[in-house]
């Protein structure tokens, strides 16, 4: 990075699992987090939306802490820099906000160090920071991510070609992802961890060759995670109720929640929402679209 270049980082939001598909799949949104980086003297953040106002603006801040510490490994150390931050990925509702930030910082730090990183050694890192492929892989490179981690290797596979548009009920509650798992089995009976296999094996399947009340279906069969969360997240069955009637062809719970995502044809979202505000005026709406790009990043 040159000292008089600005760069602009946008890292796209993210939903993970669309139901069965639990820790393996992920889908980018776009909704982004974005950073205009320039060099400066100390580390310094300006926060431009509201809900980042409470996060630290120096070199304490989670996204700069990372990048330096990601550069260190790589034996280099991090220009400070003035960064402005905004974003409009709603914090702890499910819409990947963590791996948005993890893949920031992975940017931050190849760029501003030049360590010249692969997508490979990206998303290694992004992956084990997370824990799982699903969010990481989805907000760095776009479109459906289907992933998994075996030990310290990542394998995964991404496809653009998903002709649907998104509707996203996002409660007003945060729900942090500690406690949502909190309420998951510690282990599955094998019978049913068989079962629960097959309907992620189908929606996939479903999914790639566009049958999409096929993937719906199987949205709604997840035996890994939703019948457990429906208890703590119940929008999850309100959303269910209504959504099928107006349009929708899949309805799943957003990562680990509270946010539900509904899978809607192509310019149809707006027409779901319509339909839905009356019954739900104590949750936001976004119709979304599909991000097909990932994290960019580009010079002014």
């Amino acid at each position: 990075m040159i000292e008089e270049e600005m760069l602009i980082i946008d890292v796209p939001a993210s939903t993970a699992n669309l139901g069965p598909g639990f820790d393996s799949i992920g889908l980018a949104l776009n909704l982004f987090l974005t950073l205009e980086v320039e060099k400066g003297d100390r580390w310094q953040i300006e926060m431009q939306s509201e809900e980042l106002v409470v996060f630290p603006k120096d070199e304490t801040n989670f996204i700069v802490s990372t990048a330096i510490n990601i550069a260190a490994k790589y034996g280099k150390s991090l220009h400070p820099c003035f960064i402005r931050m905004k974003s409009d990925i709603p914090l702890a509702r499910g819409l990947g906000s963590s791996a948005a930030a993890i893949v920031a910082a992975i940017e931050l730090a190849d760029q501003v160090a030049e360590l010249q990183l692969s997508i490979k050694e990206k998303m290694d890192i992004a992956s084990s920071m997370e824990g799982h492929p699903d969010n990481a892989g989805a907000a760095l490179l776009g479109g459906l991510v289907i992933g998994t981690q075996l030990g310290e290797e990542v394998d995964y596979l991404t496809f653009n070609d998903l002709a649907f548009d998104i509707v996203m009920v996002v409660p007003k509650e945060e729900l942090l992802t500690k406690a949502s798992r909190g309420v998951l089995p510690s282990e599955l009976p094998y019978s049913t961890a068989v079962r629960a296999s097959s309907v992620s094996n189908v929606l996939v399947a479903a999914l790639l060759k566009g049958d999409l009340q096929l993937a719906g279906k199987m949205m709604s069969n997840d035996l890994f995670h939703q019948p457990y969360r429906k208890s703590i997240v119940p929008e999850l069955e309100q959303v269910e109720s209504l959504a099928f009637q107006y349009g929708a062809f899949g309805v799943a719970l957003s990562g680990a929640g509270p946010s539900v995502i509904c899978f809607v044809e192509k310019n149809e979202a707006q027409k779901v929402i319509a339909q839905l505000e009356p019954y739900m005026p104590h949750v936001s709406f976004y119709a979304l679209q599909i991000d097909t790009l990932g994290s960019q990043v580009r010079k002014k």
